[in-house]
């Protein structure tokens, strides 16, 4: 059985003594809390990544209706790669009592899951290296060189 930590809100650098404490002591992973407002999750798991080996590293979850699936997979996929393939991805619908949505965000819970399932097809179309997707929410065309450099390790 593995262990992991739900790191408690705090500044960027209190977040990284705690993974690098969290991997001291044996724990498997830490996660973060994604907010709506608060300080970039990915770019705090980016400087995770660098300063530990081996736990590994979340989020304590993406909302990824109120996502770009693309910038999601590209965040994800830079973190994975900084961290050696590390990084476990938790998505969801999003919880709207959080204070999360905002008027462009859709609040139905049906929008949301038909976002998330769609989301993940664009993210896991893009990890492959598909360039093309025309779905009911996304549509998209890329140019083939960023998906080469996009997938991740794991």
């Amino acid at each position: 059985m593995k262990a992991g930590f739900v790191l408690p809100g705090a500044d960027p650098r209190t977040q990284l003594r705690r993974a690098v404490a969290a991997e001291e002591a044996g724990w498997d992973a830490v996660f973060i809390w994604e907010g709506a407002y608060h300080l970039a999750s990915w770019c705090q798991l980016a400087a995770m990544a660098q300063a530990t080996s081996s736990i590994a590293l979340g989020t304590m979850l993406t909302p990824l209706p109120w996502r770009r699936p693309w910038e999601l997979a590209a965040q994800a996929a830079t973190v994975d790669q900084l961290s050696g393939g590390r990084v476990i991805l938790t998505v969801g619908l999003g919880a709207v009592e959080t204070g999360r949505a905002v008027a462009s965000d859709p609040l139905d819970k049906r929008i949301r899951a038909e976002l998330l399932d769609e989301g993940l097809a664009v993210m896991e179309a893009l990890w492959s290296g598909e360039i093309t997707h025309a779905g009911t929410h996304y549509q998209l065309a890329m140019s083939p060189e960023p998906t080469r450099t996009l997938r991740p390790v794991q």
